[in-house]
């Protein structure tokens, strides 16, 4: 057995947790059996293989920062409901 009640038991104390008997058998048998697969995974011979990351390669997808022109105040508040001069106005929310 990888893991034992008592490690179960310590986790759980850890995290918080209260767990009833039962909830420590089944956690116990659950958490074995994802260490057992994880053990049988160590047996893989890896030689050569790079760690990565991601599962598939990743690249910037940003564009590059360019200089602009702005919209102007005009076109900005042009679709706006309301607006005064340059600024939106909205509903007042706080009395």
């Amino acid at each position: 057995m990888k893991i034992t009640r008592a490690e179960v038991e310590h986790v759980a104390r850890l995290a918080r947790l209260e767990l009833s008997e039962s909830e420590l058998d089944t956690f116990t048998v659950q958490m074995d059996g994802i260490l057992a697969y994880v053990d049988k995974l160590n047996t893989l011979n890896t030689d050569g293989i790079v760690p990565t990351s991601h599962a598939v390669p990743m690249e910037n997808a940003f564009r590059e920062d360019t200089l602009k022109d702005s919209i102007g105040v005009e076109n900005a508040v042009a679709n706006a409901p309301k607006h005064a001069e340059s600024f939106f106005r909205v509903p007042k929310v706080i009395e």
